[in-house]
């Protein structure tokens, strides 16, 4: 069987249901490329993780087409023989290892589709050994693996790796103690991520990023804050939420909700401070940031108008 598989979302981060997908096909003696429009296929899987991914629309010569991931159906899921194989990273020309330890997430925040999709309890789906074999680097995608009864036990289990983690979508800051932050802090870190999602967890939210300083000596460059704007704060509030975690040694990073119609104040300050150069800068506040981006664009603007 010839087997074509299509990353809608494009190559920027690797899909890792396609991973396991060609892996599975490979067992089955199947043979697994990225899908050329030129050619037939049996079957074609056309994953796709965001819903504002414009679709691929090309002609696809094939007996059977596939259409999975949250892109397409929030009920979208691969089958248990396939969900828990080995990826095959390969096919990405990938060094680094993703998985999940944990699914699920009690918040179940307004915002996130990972209540609805995965349930409103973070309960363990793997061990490491199933995603990871001595990579040096390793991504977890977990939506909220502090909230996981056996989460010290997954922590011990990324210690032994001795590799560097990253877990991408942060650790949910309003879990930590002391127990925790141990076995944080004896992983081999890169980058920490956190949230600060909403107004009303403020007084926790702070409080625990305060504790976490106590016990560690990271500095802000591996201890960032996810700060979602756009969604049901002031525009004020998230001024406020930015410069109280540069006072409190932890680096803010700005995320919009719903960015392709977001009003043009979110972006630039989106700009300003992701671009750490700009945001450390003593010379430069948000306000003569905007100031200067005005000036830029009128000037700009000129300069067609004269064309």
């Amino acid at each position: 069987m010839n087997v074509g598989l299509i990353d809608v979302d494009g190559h920027n981060f690797p899909n890792l249901a396609l991973m396991k997908i060609s892996a599975w096909h490979k067992s089955m003696g199947n043979n697994v490329e990225w899908c050329n429009t030129l050619k037939n296929y049996d079957k074609v899987y056309k994953s796709k993780v965001f819903t504002f991914t414009l679709d691929h629309n090309q002609i696809i010569q094939a007996d059977e087409i596939i259409k999975g991931g949250t892109g397409y159906s929030i009920k979208s899921k691969i089958p248990d023989e396939i969900e828990y194989m080995y990826p095959d990273y390969s096919i990405y020309n990938c060094n680094v290892a993703y998985g999940y330890l944990t699914r699920g997430c009690p918040r179940n925040c307004n915002f996130c589709i990972v209540g609805e999709k995965e349930g409103l309890k973070s309960y363990k789906v793997a061990d490491i050994e199933q995603f990871w074999n001595g990579q040096k680097e390793i991504k977890l995608l977990d939506p909220n693996l502090l909230a996981c009864k056996e989460h010290l036990n997954l922590l011990d289990q990324l210690i032994k790796t001795n590799a560097y983690i990253d877990f991408t979508q942060g650790l949910d800051c309003r879990l930590l103690n002391s127990k925790n932050i141990e076995k944080i802090l004896q992983c081999k870190i890169k980058m920490l991520h956190f949230a600060w999602d909403k107004q009303q967890d403020e007084e926790i939210i702070i409080k625990k990023l305060e504790m976490f300083n106590k016990y560690s000596k990271l500095s802000n460059r591996n201890k960032r804050v996810y700060v979602l704007v756009n969604f049901d704060t002031t525009f004020e509030y998230d001024m406020y939420r930015v410069e109280t975690l540069k006072k409190l040694d932890y680096d803010p990073y700005i995320m919009i909700y719903n960015k392709e119609n977001a009003d043009i104040k979110y972006k630039r300050l989106q700009r300003y401070v992701n671009s750490k150069f700009v945001f450390y800068s003593e010379t430069k506040s948000f306000l003569e940031y905007t100031k200067i981006s005005n000036i830029k664009n009128k000037a700009m603007i000129n300069q067609i108008s004269m064309i």
